[in-house]
């Protein structure tokens, strides 16, 4: 047994890596909107809707401006002499390319690869965007609709996930030895002061709350999905009881997973996640509407890149952004700093081209043609069959339009279960890879304790049960919640605009390139 001097020891050294005023700040932030949300909901709700409609109104044209910048800089960086700099203080990578690319992509993408994907094209189709009008129950307008679900998932929110910042985070952190948290991006701005004090405490626990948010939210609705799909299936009841199961089996997975480290269950599950989508993949090529995706993708394509700059700089709808591009835009500043961090950890040995060209370029080009083969399938079935998919959509039902899509192909039964699985190892990866991030900002260092991964990993799935007890609606709040958090995250996003490309030019004359 221990004596009382060795377990003050013990007790202090388990706490002393641990930011104690982030943890108590973010921690405590997020069991008060819990408890909030289990004694009054619809007020919690209320109070979110008047925040969330306030900050897209006065931050949306910014955070339009943001990322367009981002990605421009981006490019820049990447095409100059400073694509060649190495970064992270390795002069080869720690990952092979397939891994790399599979853990990117799959942190990333997170549950809206599957049911935004289905459901965003068919939304579009039906409601047809500001921008290019009314043109309903065509083959034009379903073009139309993936070039603007291009927009939401495309270019600019994989820049902004970690391009500018990611350089910021690799020079700080492991070339200047500054902590591996969201506050290093202000340090170039306000040095010291950003490092200790209120400042950093309030920088970090803004970035945890957004990331928290966004990654309970489809944990949340993974239950609530999940819970339909096997009524759906297997006549089970979609029961609250049902739901705590599905959510028990995610958390297991994606805290084990985070626990085990990135070089081990992280890289499985990504490299699972991507090869089952792979399969998917070139079973709708080969059964599905096989002309129509490839006419679709590169159609569509084409109406992104005419109309990239009209889309991204669209004020004409306030009412129609604040529900769509805004509200995007929102929910991935929102994660910007910490898949920053999470891509800087897994990317040390890559040069700033390698980095910029797959997180800027070739991810969205992927994404958008899953898009393409997953939601272009739906649009196909529609125009054949109107109201084969837009029915069971009706009323923004997510699964449903999965559901409804899978339904019309060969072997249904088998490509339902299989899209569900995947959908469950898309939030895994994301549960898995943002516990392991906000684990960083709790310590500074790129090798969090594991009691603290399972501590986050276990405390997001427990807030998604609570949450999801209430109804959908307390996971809708706190989806909404992350736009608000948007707005400080922003402002810690903003300097690296100018800081990356000052490191980057610095990191040339460095190397010597």
């Amino acid at each position: 047994m221990l004596s009382d001097n060795e377990s003050v020891l013990e007790r202090k050294s388990l706490f002393s890596d641990i930011d104690l005023p982030v943890f108590l700040v973010s921690g405590g932030s997020l069991g008060l909107f819990v408890l909030l949300s289990l004694h009054d909901i619809d007020k919690v709700s209320h109070w979110i809707s008047v925040g969330f409609l306030n900050s897209t109104r006065l931050f949306g044209v910014y955070w339009q401006g943001l990322l367009l910048a981002t990605f421009v800089i981006s490019l820049v960086l990447a095409t100059g002499r400073t694509g060649r700099v190495q970064l992270g203080g390795l002069k080869k990578p720690e990952m092979s390319n397939f891994k790399w690319v599979s853990v990117i992509m799959c942190t990333l993408l997170a549950g809206g690869g599957v049911f935004w994907a289905a459901a965003e094209p068919m939304a579009h189709f039906i409601s047809p965007p500001p921008l290019f009008g009314e043109e309903s129950s065509s083959t034009d307008a379903a073009f139309n609709a993936m070039a603007q679900s291009f927009m939401h998932w495309g270019f600019l929110p994989w820049s902004i996930l970690s391009s500018l910042t990611g350089i910021v985070f690799m020079y700080l952190h492991y070339e200047k030895g500054l902590p591996l948290q969201p506050r290093t991006l202000l340090y170039p701005l306000f040095g010291e002061k950003a490092l200790k004090g209120p400042l950093g405490t309030i920088v970090d626990a803004s970035s945890v709350l957004a990331v928290v948010a966004g990654t309970v939210g489809p944990i949340g609705f993974l239950g609530l999905q999940v819970g339909y799909g096997l009524e759906k299936l297997f006549d089970i009841p979609n029961t609250y009881g049902m739901q705590l199961m599905v959510l028990v089996g995610l958390i297991s997975i994606y805290t084990v997973s985070a626990v085990s480290g990135i070089t081990r269950g992280i890289q499985i599950l990504s490299s699972a996640n991507v090869l089952l989508a792979v399969v998917l993949m070139l079973f709708l090529l080969t059964c599905g509407p096989t002309s129509f995706i490839f006419n679709g993708y590169f159609h569509s394509f084409g109406v992104y890149l005419s109309k990239f700059i009209p889309m991204a700089t669209y004020r004409g709808s306030p009412e129609w952004l604040d529900w769509w591009t805004v509200f995007f835009w929102g929910w991935f500043l929102g994660y910007g700093p910490l898949t920053a961090m999470f891509v800087a950890r897994i990317s040390r040995g890559r040069t700033i081209r390698e980095m910029i060209v797959l997180t800027s370029i070739l991810a969205p080009l992927m994404t958008t043609f899953w898009l393409a083969i997953l939601g272009g399938t739906g649009l196909s079935f529609e125009l054949e069959n109107p109201g084969v998919i837009s029915e069971p959509f009706a009323g923004i039902n997510l699964p449903a339009a999965l559901f409804a899509i899978t339904e019309q192909l060969p072997m249904d039964f088998v490509v339902s279960i299989a899209f569900l699985l995947l959908t469950i190892i898309f939030v895994a990866t994301t549960g898995d890879s943002m516990t392991y991030a906000v684990s960083m900002v709790m310590t500074g260092n790129d090798h969090p304790q594991a009691y603290i991964r399972v501590f986050w990993g276990v405390m997001m799935g427990v807030v998604a049960a609570l949450l999801i007890s209430i109804g959908s609606g307390g996971v809708s709040a706190l989806q909404s919640f992350i736009v608000i958090t948007a707005v400080p995250v922003s402002l810690i996003l903003l300097p690296s605009l100018w800081n990356a490309p000052f490191i980057a030019r610095k990191m040339a004359d460095q190397q010597g390139l």
